[in-house]
């Protein structure tokens, strides 16, 4: 104590008031807490007593003293940032609440049987297993939109509780020497099995008084400048640096602006790319922006499983593009911004498995799994030299898009520039190089030899062997392409066809419903086309080409029917042999035939009605037993039932007759008429049986004009009242009830639409 007091004697009185946060700068605390502090100078005696607080022992992140060989009290934790006293309220996000009601099954169950002490194990372990697989397949299907509600929340594990999670020790350091100290960054050394790291990181609250102090994870340039200082800190020491993405983006307010946040962002880019040491960067829930950019640019770039990163968050996006924050499930679709996206787009190094349910289910497990990929990381860094490190990370980043200098762009890519300066070529069908040349005139000739072959019923096989079928239609299809390529090229409707292309693409890769739009559009394209067809230069040949591919097809088709009709025919036939053949059917038939002769019927209408009701049902069973058969290999059966009664077929030819002499007078009293049909003939004559398209454009219209003035002008009531009355005897003998006959239907059967030809 004496020595104590001769040293304060002889000190000044500046000297020994100076200040600072722990206590006075020169004098040892346990003298200061002993005893009063007396000060003797000549006949002044100044008497100063300092008051020590009850110390109260901190928590500390890790266990243990950091130094054994210091028996001194442990130095408190250099953060504020304590373990919360009440644990956050369970949150329940909008797509998880059907999840809810099978939680609240299982706990009214485990209720009830505490309450009523009976066992209800497998109903419990029923429900626990039925929860867990409703739970995976939500959280292995989830949308882009749900991943960032997961991202945000409210529980998510912040940057200190993973720090504090995977870290033998930690401290914090603060400020950066030039304004206030940013809560919303926190820097700080700690070491991962033996290894010093320098961590970064954005630190979002706990609760709404955290996210406040914290300014929701939002830093100032204050902030940025303090993780620059102590990345350069950490780069000067050789320290590896670990950087922890967990931001909306930096804070946008006028005195940020002011302060330079745009200058302090640019700062942090630039110099992030000159650190010689390793830099890792983990995105653990949202990453928005240059605010996280900032302190993102790293050798390697990792993603917690449901972590997003993004230029502009989806809401933003949506109500710029589709002018309402509603439409953000769709843009967060099209950003690609989860951490699958990104790594498929190599923005992103990896992916940070999380359990399900998110990071917050299980804070320490995920924790476990970001220190098990820094470790992996970092042994693949340490082994690169600084050189190579430097230009690792430039690579890193410069590879993001794609871009190379030097190749030609792709022509998809090219749309939205300008069309002076990227012509768009039309869309060709693919070249098929090993197609045999052949003329349209030889072509020509083997269609009529195939049609030949298939009217005289012979045997496909025999068809000329040097026409390849296949190929030829394949080509005629490269011919028919490139020719319509041509027409639209000529009519100037290039740029339009291939917006419509792509537009048809988009709709048929993302599976979207037919859209009425879309098919308008192809419509009027459709109606343009055919409307400026007859100006381009070679609408000859694209209709002539059109119509020798039309040919070839329905002469491929009728061969693959003669075909399968050939290989079932000796099918059918044996299955026929055994119904026909079967003993029952043949009893049957055989009681029939004698029963029938027994009562002396020589047709169908003497028979009794006992004994017609046992034919009709006996034909009902073969024809049972032959649609089974016909079914069975594959084919569909229609019945066509016959029209019964004489009187119908004659009151039928009655009226054709009848029509036909309508039509004669019609004819021969219409002068209008006469010329359409003269005009008709003489079209026909020209063709000489093969009229071209033009020549048929023409036939067409003049068959339905004298169509449309024989309509006209036959207009008899008794013609109308026959045709009704005929249209009731036949559906009353041809349809079953319910049923009617329209009246196309009846006009086919009747003649009433013959060509006038």
């Amino acid at each position: 104590m004496a020595s104590s007091s001769a040293t304060l004697a002889g000190s000044t009185a500046s000297d020994l008031f100076r200040s600072s946060t722990t206590g006075f700068n020169g004098v040892p605390l346990r003298t200061l807490g002993r005893a009063g502090l007396v000060l003797k100078r000549r006949d002044l005696t100044v008497s100063v007593t300092a008051k020590l607080g009850k110390w109260k022992k901190p928590e500390f992140p890790w266990s243990g003293k950091p130094d054994p060989n210091v028996k001194a009290r442990e130095p408190g934790r250099f953060s504020s940032f304590t373990p919360l006293k009440q644990k956050p309220k369970p949150v329940i996000l909008e797509f998880e609440k059907p999840l809810i009601d099978l939680q609240k099954k299982i706990i009214d169950v485990r209720k009830m049987a505490e309450e009523t002490g009976l066992d209800f194990g497998d109903q419990i372990l029923a429900l626990e297993a039925k929860y867990q697989k409703a739970l995976k397949n939500l959280y292995t299907h989830l949308t882009p939109i749900q991943r960032v509600n997961i991202a945000r929340h409210p529980n998510r594990p912040t940057f200190l509780d993973h720090v504090f999670n995977i870290t033998e020790k930690f401290i914090e350091l603060h400020g950066d020497r030039g304004g206030y100290d940013d809560p919303a960054i926190v820097t700080g050394l700690g070491s991962i099995d033996g290894r010093t790291y320098m961590f970064v990181g954005h630190q979002k609250g706990r609760n709404t008084k955290e996210n406040i102090k914290r300014n929701f994870g939002m830093p100032t340039p204050h902030g940025y400048r303090k993780a620059l200082r102590l990345m350069e800190y950490a780069d000067h020491h050789g320290f590896p640096i670990v950087t922890f993405i967990d931001t909306p983006g930096a804070y946008a307010d006028l005195k940020c602006e002011e302060l330079g946040q745009g200058e302090a962002i640019a700062h942090n880019l630039r110099s992030m790319f000159g650190l010689k040491v390793p830099v890792i960067t983990i995105i653990i829930g949202e990453g928005g922006s240059g605010g996280a950019l900032a302190i993102g640019c790293g050798n390697k770039v990792l993603m917690l499983e449901n972590s997003v990163f993004y230029v502009a968050s989806p809401e933003a996006c949506a109500a710029i593009l589709w002018k309402t924050a509603k439409a953000a499930p769709k843009a967060a679709r099209k950003l690609k911004i989860t951490a699958r996206e990104l790594c498929k787009l190599q923005v992103a190094d990896g992916i940070i498995p999380e359990p399900l349910g998110g990071a917050h289910v299980d804070p320490s497990w995920t924790s476990q799994q970001i220190k098990n990929a820094i470790n992996k990381a970092m042994d693949e860094l340490t082994k690169l030299s600084t050189e190579d490190l430097l230009k690792d990370r430039m690579l890193k980043f410069r590879k993001i898009g794609g871009v190379r200098e030097g190749i030609a762009k792709d022509p998809k890519k090219k749309i939205n520039m300008k069309k002076s300066d990227i012509p768009v070529p039309p869309k060709k069908m693919r070249v098929l190089p090993d197609l045999p040349k052949i003329s349209d005139s030889e072509i020509e000739v083997e269609i009529e030899k195939l049609k030949k072959i298939i009217s005289e019923g012979k045997d496909s096989s025999s068809a000329p062997s040097k026409l390849n079928l296949d190929k030829t239609i394949k080509k005629l299809e490269r011919e028919v392409g490139h020719e319509f390529s041509e027409a639209v090229k000529a009519m100037g409707l290039t740029e339009r066809l291939s917006k419509l292309r792509d537009e048809i693409a988009k709709a048929s890769s993302g599976n979207q419903p037919s859209n009425p739009l879309l098919k308008d559009k192809i419509e009027k394209f459709s109606a343009s086309f055919k409307k400026g067809l007859s100006a381009a230069p070679n609408s000859r040949k694209l209709q002539k080409k059109q119509d020798l591919l039309r040919e070839l097809t329905k002469v491929k088709l009728l061969l693959d029917k003669n075909k399968e009709a050939a290989t079932l025919k000796p099918e059918l036939k044996k299955k026929f042999e055994v119904v026909i053949n079967n003993p029952r059917l043949k009893e049957n038939y055989e009681a029939l035939q004698s029963e029938i002769k027994r009562a002396g019927a020589s047709s169908g209408g003497e028979l009794d009605d006992e004994l017609k009701k046992k034919v009709i049902e006996f034909n009902k069973e073969v024809d049972l037993q032959l649609v089974n058969t016909v079914k069975s290999v594959g084919l569909d059966v229609e019945f066509v039932k016959p029209v019964g009664g004489g009187d119908l077929v004659k009151e039928i030819k009655e009226l054709n007759k009848y029509i036909q002499k309508e039509i004669e007078t019609a004819v021969n009293s219409s002068t209008d008429i006469k010329k359409l049909i003269e005009q008709y003939k003489r079209e026909v004559a020209k063709t000489g049986g093969k009229p071209d398209s033009e020549s048929k454009e023409i036939i067409d219209s003049l068959t339905q004009q004298i169509k449309k003035s024989l309509a006209e002008t036959i207009k008899s009531p008794s013609l109308k009242e026959k045709y009704e009355s005929l249209k009731e005897k036949y559906e009353s003998l041809t349809r079953p009830a319910g049923e009617s006959l329209t009246d196309d239907q009846l006009r086919e059967k009747v003649g009433a639409n013959r060509n006038v030809s």
